[in-house]
């Protein structure tokens, strides 16, 4: 078959669809090598004439020099299919939510979730709703469509009423590099983020529902519920438990308080929408014990994920929910919330909570941080379960996706 991806978000791989696509393209040409790989890239912005072993094909649009939103939308809904028709594809896969009302060859569309039917905050502008709903609409002409979990294909299946026979689940998976650092690197790390020894991490977006606002009200319930004995409030790697020489066990025997460090790049502007940690931290009047970084670089994250006590990430809803994975394959126990995808992600290997109850999130953190055994316990599930996800089961299921799709006609 000749097949024919969209590939708007190449290269954006802060992006969860950059990621993606990068990931299935550096496998599909492998565990298919029959098939003839097409990637379309926008204002001819081809690495090479050859990537990941498929052709490249620049296009452009009338509003390259105009606006990229539009350029976006002739791209998808334009230029995308006339290519397809063009270049006689037996297959199109658009691996974003963006798939043309009008298809030209059949169309498989990925659509990693459908945040904006679920929650108000992201339903955005007058035109971003409208184009939404062309998104919606073109969802529903095309011949086959992808979820990354099985919780986004029942939400995809519910909201834009599709039956259940053509959506199928291809679970996203870590990137290889996601894998227990060395002590050598995780010290390097320390050093580099001024960490604290021992620590808490969140590592993730800032938008609102990520809930980071609850996760510091939740640490800051575990902060007031110990009272600290220790001359500093929280320990660092510069600083040893009164009168041990000793790095702090217990930290309910010792007086030594969590502390909490939370990966990203910071919000530029604090809003509802955006709100900024910082503040909540000041506001609860527990930022000696929260550690910011900043962003992160991509290399810097295992080390980052081996050193944490455990990865807290209380999200409201994930379409996958990647940290998570990513913080298990590096042998972290995970704190996450038991709503949307994250149940089936997590599997064992971590403690599930109420996203929206502080004190049950306040509760599991108090517990990881103190029982040393149901750390290791979970440090052996994490790893188990990140063994069950790799981006080569991921290709091979979507190239049965392309397989059947392709057997309807």
């Amino acid at each position: 078959m000749r097949i024919i991806l969209n590939g708007w978000f190449w290269g954006q791989t802060a992006t969860g669809s950059g990621q993606y696509l990068s990931h299935l393209l550096a496998h599909l040409p492998k565990v298919t090598p029959e098939h003839e790989y097409l990637l379309t890239l926008w204002r001819g912005h081809a690495p090479s004439e050859k990537l990941h072993g498929c052709r490249v094909l620049p296009l452009t649009t009338p509003f390259d020099q105009v606006s990229e939103n539009l350029s976006k939308v002739w791209f998808e809904q334009v230029a995308f299919p006339r290519a397809c028709q063009r270049l006689e594809a037996d297959l199109a896969h658009v691996p974003h939510w963006g798939s043309p009302l009008r298809p030209t060859v059949p169309t498989i569309v990925t659509i990693h979730d459908v945040i904006p039917l679920l929650l108000p905050p992201y339903r955005g502008t007058l035109l971003v709703r409208l184009y939404t709903r062309l998104v919606a609409a073109a969802a529903r002409r095309a011949a086959g469509v992808i979820a990354v979990s099985r919780a986004s294909q029942r939400d995809i299946i519910a909201h834009l009423r599709l039956p259940a026979e053509r959506v199928w689940v291809t679970h996203e998976a870590a990137p290889a590099s996601m894998r227990t650092a060395d002590p050598a690197q995780v010290d390097a790390v320390r050093r580099k983020y001024s960490l604290p020894e021992r620590f808490l991490l969140y590592l993730g977006g800032f938008d609102v529902r990520k809930n980071v606002a609850g996760l510091l009200a939740a640490f800051a319930k575990v902060l007031g519920g110990i009272p600290s004995t220790a001359s500093v409030p929280c320990w660092s790697r510069d600083q040893q438990p009164p009168g041990t020489g000793q790095r702090p066990g217990n930290r309910l025997e010792q007086g030594w308080r969590p502390a909490l460090v939370i990966a990203g790049r910071l919000p530029q502007r604090d809003s509802d929408f955006t709100p900024d940690p910082r503040r909540i931290a000041r506001e609860l009047g527990i930022e000696s014990c929260v550690h910011f970084t900043g962003w992160v670089d991509e290399a810097d994250k295992p080390p980052l994920y081996t050193a944490a006590v455990a990865l807290v990430f209380p999200s409201h809803y994930e379409g996958f929910g990647l940290p998570v994975l990513e913080a298990l394959a590096c042998g972290a126990p995970v704190i996450t919330s038991g709503v949307s995808s994250l149940p089936e992600i997590v599997g064992q290997a971590g403690l599930l909570v109420s996203p929206d109850d502080e004190a049950e999130l306040a509760a599991a953190m108090e517990q990881i941080w103190q029982d040393a055994s149901l750390r290791e316990e979970l440090r052996g599930e994490a790893l188990a379960q990140a063994a069950r996800f790799s981006w080569q089961q991921t290709a091979q299921a979507t190239a049965e996706v392309y397989a059947a799709v392709h057997a309807k006609g």
